[in-house]
């Protein structure tokens, strides 16, 4: 880290030294990641074959888009736009905040404020998806292969319990497991592609999914957002830039390996999809199957064993997706425990692992609540098989799309600030024009997202969910400026600090030398 240079360091039960201002506590474990490590950990985020069997599938059956590989391509440009001012926001500014810190330093600590609260639900609500769908497909190997018919909601409560657990071990043992399952999961995807391409429906080799005229109608927009959500992932390498030896280079080298092998493999992925049922064939197909969609496809062309080995890649796979969005909403709580926008325990990390334990207790407890919560609202004896799917990963999952993405907005729009306000506007002169065309694109999928909710969540125009759902990103945004607001007036110190992470404790440092 920069700020690290002239840091103490302490020394760990194992060996390793922890970077910090002022004691253990403060301070994530520095030099844990490398490119790879890295890499592998924001990838497990994105969880290939859960976006190929849960989000794809979903896209298509719900919002009825044929088109849905071109959405990969366009987000692919976008999200490549995006990047290249977010890329250079991270060799600027190290923290664990990420998107708050960067939107802090452009736009000011109220504004940074109202990021931390957006990031905090977003990217719990984005796991608390994960966790419907995870319920949902470990429920149904339970039926399958053991004759057990076990309610999607214990799976998922176990999933909660076990990623908790795991929450307090280092990141590094956790990228390790999260490397292996994602390699797996992209071989098995591309042994599907191959196959689906070998031997197509009968409309053959078609590359109508590609063509622009299939863009149209209400659900645009609104699958923009969700597709969103299947790149999520590359934006996090900032979250992990206190915990790499060269955080200026290493993340964003990551940030754009990501990008380029997200865009290029769902669009791939999603078009064989098409080429296996038929671009005709794919919305109902889609519709009529679910989730099941990848499932059914497998079998006829690669057979029964395939398609169980997919079926336990898919647990494992959304598994390692619980596993990393737990870790970086822990870190985000620890980031914000450590600047006064949470009370201090969650700035404060565990034991001799340098993890922010108390974040990762707070996830799982929310996780705990909103599970149940679903669980007491589906009344049938052994679950409505349609609920984790239809209602607890679509609605969340969409939250927490449009979430991210209103702070993809808010941080492109940083850049902008962050460069002028220093002078070097006109060195930076491309990479603010890229932020500034993110910025636009971005800005209209938000309004066309918040704008068709209803097509998102499967309800009527006139229905109150249609508008309450995506409310609660915007409470969480009104919550932040009002306590970032309130924290100028009355702790105008605690305020000039957001964003600063462990910087604010050189400052600190230096300040108590001085005296």
């Amino acid at each position: 880290m920069t700020s690290g240079s002239s840091s103490a360091s302490r020394q760990t039960a194992d060996g390793g030294t922890i970077s910090t201002y002022k004691g253990q506590d403060r301070a994530l474990r520095a030099d844990r990641l490398g490119t790879g490590g890295l890499l592998l950990s924001v990838l497990a985020a994105t969880a290939p074959l859960m976006v190929v069997a849960g989000v794809m599938p979903t896209t298509f059956g719900v919002m009825g888009i044929v088109g849905q590989p071109l959405l990969f391509v366009v987000l692919g440009v976008v999200l490549g736009l995006f990047s290249f001012g977010y890329a250079e926001m991270s060799r600027h500014v190290h923290n664990a905040g990420a998107f708050y810190a960067y939107i802090s330093r452009g736009l000011g600590g109220t504004a940074g404020a109202a990021a931390a609260a957006v990031a905090l639900v977003a990217y719990s609500a984005l796991q608390f998806a994960i966790y419907g769908i995870f319920g949902f497909e470990v429920s149904g190997l339970f039926a399958t292969y053991a004759d057990i018919q076990v309610a999607w909601w214990i799976p998922a409560l176990a999933g909660v319990a076990v990623v908790g657990a795991l929450g307090w071990l280092k990141i590094d043992v956790n990228a390790r497991v999260l490397g292996v399952l994602l390699l797996i999961e992209v071989a098995l995807v591309v042994v599907f592609d191959v196959a689906a391409v070998a031997d197509p429906a009968r409309e053959g080799l078609s590359l109508h999914a590609f063509n622009p005229d299939t863009l149209t109608g209400a659900g645009v927009g609104t699958a923009l957002c969700f597709c969103v959500a299947a790149f999520l992932g590359f934006e996090q390498a900032p979250v992990y830039a206190e915990e790499t030896s060269h955080p200026h280079v290493l993340v964003p080298r990551v940030m754009f390996l990501a990008v380029g092998f997200v865009a290029v493999f769902f669009a791939l992925s999603c078009w064989a999809l098409t080429v296996a049922a038929g671009p005709s064939a794919i919305v109902p197909a889609a519709q009529k199957q679910s989730a099941g969609l990848l499932f059914w496809l497998t079998e006829s062309l690669l057979g029964h064993t395939f398609t169980d080995v997919l079926h336990v890649l898919f647990v494992t796979g959304m598994f390692a997706a619980l596993l990393s969005f737990h870790n970086v909403v822990a870190r985000y709580a620890f980031a914000m425990g450590r600047e006064g926008l949470l009370p201090a325990a969650f700035g404060r990390t565990t034991g001799t692992s340098g993890a922010p334990g108390t974040g990762s207790l707070l996830q799982s407890a929310v996780s705990t609540l909103i599970v149940i919560a679903f669980a007491m609202a589906d009344d049938k004896p052994n679950g409505d098989p349609t609920a984790p799917v239809l209602h607890l990963f679509t609605w969340f999952g969409s939250v927490g799309a449009l979430g991210v993405t209103v702070l993809m907005v808010a941080a492109s729009a940083s850049v902008i600030v962050f460069f002028a306000r220093r002078g070097s506007a006109r060195a930076q002169t491309w990479r603010v024009a890229t932020s500034a065309v993110a910025c636009l694109a971005l800005l209209v999928i938000v309004g066309y997202t918040v704008k068709d909710f209803d097509v998102l969540v499967g309800t009527g125009p006139d229905s109150s969910l249609g508008r309450l759902l995506p409310a609660i990103i915007g409470m969480a945004l009104v919550f932040g400026l009002v306590q970032g607001l309130l924290l100028r007036s009355r702790r105008p110190q605690a305020h000039a600090r957001i964003g600063l992470g462990n910087e604010a404790f050189q400052l600190d440092k230096a300040a108590e030398s001085a005296g």
